[in-house]
């Protein structure tokens, strides 16, 4: 069933005067004809005409159905805000959290109901929660001295992570949606905020007291590519003295130039980029895995539990939102498999689409990265592997030797038989019995 919202604009009565001086006839006549026109045909958002909002509409997929039958609704009494996050995750998990609900870092759990929408990565859009009720979706919150966002505001989860790039599908959808949605409720360009600007949490080993910061969700999200106009200048709470500052969102927020973050779409551990940073308040989970350099993995409760924060290598990576660290560490050696809630980002990060990456559908077909529209559209049990050249078919004029040299019979060089079958050179006894139409790949060194 689909559900329309009324775009339509109210405008005040008219009355032309009926009597004009000589000098001021053609001024009033002019007057009112543009009157009457913008009365008949009210003025859209520039970029969405009114055919766009109807095709968008009826494009809505209606998830409600799927939501916890144990979540509470409430009817939201106002509507003065629209928040956007970023799900950091891929679309079946975000799909099942938000109308499933999830299981939270003290063992308690919720029952769903955590967005109004939800944005998949190429553009979809799924209707999650009518939007007459309450979400949970921004927690503990605050904006210009008002709490509890949740109660006077809609939610918008963009499938994707805080540090990688939201798509122009994406952008083009939420641009149409929110500009519905600001309609609806007679919202402005600033009422739409994203979570990172509004959550806030109590004191940390980084900020001794209650600060901005706790949410990093959707601080990659680009304004003006939702048709949006500028943000706030400054954060009213932490003008006022009721909220610390995050350094790292106030330069992404209210500098005005966010090429000075050169860490924005960055989940690597660097000198300027720390745990709190990249994860805020996810840091220290047991879903946020962290991968060393060395390839050692450790999740941030087990990083707490060692109070090892201070000695945390730079070039770790930062992964949240994982179905647990035993997934990540079953995979082994240069082949990874997407499964278990792993996406091509878990293991490729930005190297996604590189030209080095290359990726194996379980119906046979071989994709180098540079063809990948996104990470989150491949489909389960592809397996991938990054930093390779390839494939170099193996022939009889074409030996493993003439391609890799002394590395063809190595751990890292990966022939790829006829039967799916992805072999190192390491374990193959006998080279000269390689199944015809077999394909080499060999590290990019």
């Amino acid at each position: 069933m689909k559900f329309f919202f009324s775009t339509t604009d109210s405008m005040p009565s008219f009355h032309a005067k009926h009597t004009f001086r000589r000098s001021g006839f053609i001024v009033g006549t002019l007057l009112c004809l543009s009157a009457v026109f913008l009365w008949s045909k009210p003025v859209l958002p520039a970029g969405f005409s009114r055919a766009e909002r109807a095709v968008f509409q009826n494009a809505i997929i209606d998830y409600r159905s799927r939501l916890h039958p144990r979540y509470r609704k409430i009817v939201r009494k106002n509507t003065r805000y629209i928040i956007v996050h970023t799900s950091e995750g891929g679309k079946a998990g975000t799909l099942q959290t938000v109308t499933r609900g999830k299981r939270l870092h003290n063992g308690r759990r919720t029952y769903g109901g955590h967005a109004h929408y939800v944005i998949d990565r190429s553009g979809g859009t799924y209707r999650t929660l009518d939007k007459r009720y309450r979400a949970d979706h921004a927690g503990k919150s605050m904006w210009n001295g008002q709490t509890d966002i949740s109660s006077m505001s809609i939610g918008i989860e963009l499938v994707g992570y805080h540090y990688a790039p939201i798509t122009a599908r994406q952008y083009r959808s939420v641009g149409l949606l929110i500009a519905i949605l600001k309609d609806v409720y007679h919202l402005k360009d600033r009422d739409v905020l994203t979570h990172s600007q509004i959550a806030y949490g109590e004191p940390n080993r980084w900020i001794r007291a209650d600060h901005r910061g706790r949410k990093r969700c959707a601080k990659n999200f680009q304004r003006e590519k939702a048709g949006l106009g500028p943000t706030w200048r400054h954060d009213p709470d932490v003008r006022a003295g009721r909220l610390t500052a995050d350094p790292h969102l106030a330069l992404i927020f209210y500098s005005g130039d966010k090429k000075d973050d050169p860490d924005r779409l960055n989940n690597m551990i660097s000198k300027n980029n720390s745990a709190w940073a990249i994860a805020g308040e996810d840091y220290n989970s047991r879903s946020t895995v962290y991968r060393f350099p060395d390839g050692q993995l450790l999740t941030g409760h087990e990083i707490d539990r060692r109070g090892a924060w201070s000695r945390i290598p730079p070039k770790t990576v930062v992964l949240l939102n994982q179905q647990g660290i035993k997934a990540l560490a079953e995979q082994t050696g240069p082949v990874k498999t997407i499964t278990n809630g792993l996406s091509a980002w878990s293991f490729a990060g930005p190297a996604y689409n590189d030209a080095t990456t290359f990726y194996f559908l379980p119906r046979g077909i071989v994709k180098n990265g540079r063809i990948i529209s996104d990470w989150d559209d491949l489909p389960h049990m592809t397996r991938l592997i990054v930093g390779y050249r390839g494939p170099y078919p193996i022939t009889p004029k074409q030996y493993p030797y003439q391609i890799a040299g002394q590395d063809y019979k190595s751990s890292q060089a990966l022939y790829y038989y006829p039967s799916r079958k992805i072999v190192a050179g390491s374990d193959i006894r006998n080279f000269d019995k390689l199944p015809a139409g077999t394909l080499l790949f060999i590290p990019d060194r």
